[in-house]
C-alpha cells in the first residue's frame, strides 16, 4: 500500500500559519490591547483589562483557511463584581478597538471581532470573575453571563497530546476537512475534542499520519454511531455538548461526510499507486493536499530489491590481490 505520510507532512505546512502571518497577527494584538487599555484607562478606569490567548493560537492548532484566513483569540479578563450589562462591557471593546480597521470591528455573540482583511481575524472575548474560587464568566451579547473557562479547555489538551505533535497535525487536518466542505461542519473545538478522545482508543504510529487519521475518523464514527451519544462534551467549564443544537440535517450532514472521508480514507491506505492514493485524500482536504507520484509502491521495493542483489552479486573483494 502506498505510505503518503511525507504527504502529509506537505499538507501541514501548507495549511500552517506562516511565521510572517504570526508576527503580524502578534503586532496587531499588542496594538488592539494598547487600545483597549487606553480607552478603559480614560473611560472607564474602574475597570482594568488583563489579557490572555487562547484557544487553537494557544493549543497550536490553529490552520489557515482556503480562504488563507486565520483568527487568534485574545480574552478580555475583569477580576470585580460588573455593574453594567455583559453587552455593555462588549459595546465598550468594540469602542476601544474601533478605528484601528478599514473594516468596522463586528459584535458578534460572544466576542469582538476585528477584520483584518484578506488576513487574519482578531476575536476578544470578555469575562469577568468576581471573585478567587469562582468561575470564569464570558459575556453573551443579548443574553447574561455564562461560565466558561478556556484555559481549563488549554490545560486539558495538553495533557492529551503527545511530544511528536501527532495529535496536533491530526487535529489541523480534521479542522481543514471541515474547512474544506464548510455547510455548517463542526467546528475546530468540536474536532478537537473528537479527536482528543479518539485517540486514546488507537495505537498511533508517529511515521504514519495517513494512517492515524483514518483510525482516528473510525474511532469518531464509533464513538457518535449511537443516537444517544452523539454529543461532544467540552471538558471544562462549563462542561456543555457542542452537538446540542444541531437538528437532523446538520447532523446527518457531519455523518454523511464522515462516513464518506472514512471510506475513501481505507481506499487511499490500501491504494498501491501514489497518485490514486492521494486523489482520494484530496477529495476530502482539497486541491492544498499534493498529487502523489504516479508510481506503485511495489516499484519502490522492487528497485530496492534489484540494487541489493546487484550489490550482492558483485563481490567486489575477489578482485583483491
Amino acid at each position: 500500500m502506498a505510505n503518503t505520510h511525507n504527504l502529509f507532512q506537505e499538507f501541514n505546512t501548507e495549511i500552517s500559519v506562516t511565521q510572517s502571518k504570526k508576527n503580524k497577527m502578534t503586532t496587531s494584538k499588542n496594538a488592539l490591547r494598547e487600545r483597549v487599555r487606553k480607552h478603559f484607562k480614560e473611560e472607564h478606569p474602574e475597570y482594568i483589562p488583563n489579557f490572555y490567548i487562547q484557544g487553537s493560537y494557544k493549543m497550536k492548532t490553529n490552520i489557515r483557511t482556503k480562504d488563507d484566513i486565520c483568527d487568534l483569540d485574545d480574552g478580555v479578563y475583569f477580576f470585580r463584581e460588573p455593574d453594567v450589562e455583559p453587552t455593555t462591557l462588549q459595546t465598550w471593546i468594540k469602542d476601544a478597538v474601533n478605528g484601528h480597521t478599514t473594516t468596522s470591528p463586528e459584535h458578534r455573540k460572544k466576542c469582538i471581532r476585528s477584520i483584518f482583511s484578506g488576513d487574519y481575524e482578531i476575536d476578544m472575548p470578555v469575562y469577568i470573575k468576581k471573585s478567587e474560587g469562582e468561575n470564569y464568566q464570558i459575556a453573551v451579547k443579548n443574553t447574561g453571563w455564562e461560565e466558561s473557562d478556556p484555559k481549563e479547555m488549554v490545560d486539558w489538551f495538553n495533557t492529551q497530546k503527545d511530544e511528536k505533535g501527532v495529535l496536533i497535525r491530526i487535529v489541523k487536518f480534521l479542522k481543514a476537512w471541515c474547512d474544506f466542505k464548510r455547510n455548517k461542519m463542526p467546528s475546530g473545538l468540536t474536532m478537537t475534542i473528537l479527536a482528543s478522545n479518539a485517540k486514546n482508543n488507537i495505537s498511533y504510529s508517529e511515521n504514519r499520519d495517513d494512517i492515524c487519521l483514518r483510525d482516528i475518523l473510525k474511532e469518531i464514527r464509533i464513538a457518535i454511531s449511537s443516537p444517544n451519544e452523539f454529543k461532544c462534551i467540552v471538558p471544562a467549564v462549563p462542561n456543555d455538548d457542542l452537538f446540542a443544537d444541531y437538528d437532523n440535517t446538520r447532523k446527518d450532514n457531519f455523518l454523511t461526510a464522515l462516513d464518506n472521508f472514512i471510506a475513501d480514507a481505507e481506499k487511499a491506505i490500501t491504494e498501491k499507486n501514489y497518485l490514486k492514493a492521494s486523489k482520494y485524500w484530496k477529495k476530502h482536504l482539497g486541491n492544498r493536499f499534493k498529487d502523489g507520484e504516479d508510481k506503485d509502491e511495489e516499484d519502490e521495493q522492487q528497485k530496492f530489491s534489484s540494487l541489493f542483489e546487484l550489490a550482492s552479486q558483485s563481490k567486489p573483494w575477489q578482485n583483491e590481490k
